[in-house]
């Protein structure tokens, strides 16, 4: 494998979405352009648990080819890190599939392997996890039922970023909310490789309104750069493995 980067989208919501497009779909299409959708739903202490919500959860996960994780506030910090790096690790062992299958065949997967041949591509897999270069785009939802959730959403990113940053490979974070004021999204932080200036940009959110989800899962898609989405768009037979450099 060369080395590439591994981009993700991580969804932090607490609710369903009601306006625009499935999000499911909108996740489908960003896992085609080699993008994870990650999602993290926030529940409030002893609520009463809407089914429509926590299904949505899943399956925008599922449909993005990332991880999904429903979680109390209090430990939404261990959560948000453990997602992230397991959806690092998913991404890579699809990776790892998809070149078994060239080698070994369509029937071939790392199942089939000697166990002593899986450990070492399990090994390696870690490797890469901590060494490749890692895009990461939080995209917050700020309706109005996240307003009591915010601070702890800002506690939980900071401590992602010190997480993080003990990798070797390189990161680069941004910070999206929705629904913005004019747009779908709305930018909290532009892509840099901390997110140090959390503690400044969070007490600018504002919640209310209502809750876009697909509409901004596709525009957080085209913020990992719009020029390489097109390229891809035009040679579909290599569209998700081209872009994430694999």
């Amino acid at each position: 494998m060369r080395k590439g980067t591994l981009k993700q989208i991580l969804l932090l919501t607490d609710g369903c979405s009601n306006k625009g497009e499935d999000p499911a779909l909108a996740a489908a299409v960003a896992y085609e352009q080699g993008i994870a959708v990650n999602v993290i739903g926030i529940l409030e202490d002893e609520q009463t648990e809407q089914p429509e919500g926590l299904k949505e959860v899943e399956d925008i996960a599922l449909s993005g080819g990332g991880v999904s994780q429903l979680v109390y506030p209090e430990v939404l910090s261990q959560t948000v890190q453990m997602v992230t790096k397991q959806a690092m690790t998913q991404t890579l062992q699809g990776f790892v599939n998809k070149e078994l299958k060239q080698i070994l065949g369509s029937e071939g997967s790392m199942e089939e392997l000697e166990p002593e041949k899986r450990g070492e591509i399990m090994e390696a897999v870690e490797d890469m996890g901590e060494t490749c270069d890692l895009e990461v785009l939080v995209l917050v939802d700020t309706s109005a039922s996240m307003s009591n959730k915010l601070p702890t959403v800002k506690e939980a990113l900071i401590d992602l970023s010190i997480s993080l940053n003990a990798r070797i490979g390189r990161n680069r974070f941004s910070i999206y909310s929705f629904p913005g004021k004019r747009k779908d999204i709305q930018k909290v932080l532009d892509w840099s490789p901390k997110l140090d200036d959390i503690s400044s940009v969070f007490p600018k959110l504002t919640s209310g309104g209502i809750t876009p989800t697909g509409p901004a899962i596709r525009e957080a898609m085209y913020q990992f750069g719009k020029k390489s989405l097109l390229r891809s768009l035009r040679n579909d037979d290599e569209r998700g493995i081209e872009e994430t450099g694999y």
